[in-house]
């Protein structure tokens, strides 16, 4: 059975499945799970974490961290 760890923690659905899909074109499986206990009949939109396979833990880092850096400026200098 494949171990899945935490890569990265999403403040909501929406942020956790952009992440997702940064690591799906990336090649890497992933899934969600709720980071915080809360009432089932609550329907606010919880934090999520974001979790991978073990294997894939540093190059998921790397996709996230390569898709939030922000683009350099090219100058006509």
């Amino acid at each position: 059975m494949m171990r899945f760890v935490q890569v990265a923690v999403a403040g909501d659905v929406t942020e956790a499945e952009e992440l997702q899909t940064i690591l799906h074109e990336a090649g890497i499986e992933s899934k969600l799970e709720t980071a915080v206990d809360h009432h089932p009949a609550q329907t606010d939109d919880a934090p999520q974490k974001v979790l991978v396979p073990e294997s894939s833990l540093e190059a998921a880092q790397e996709a996230i961290e390569a898709m939030s850096e922000p683009d350099e400026l090219v100058s006509d200098a």
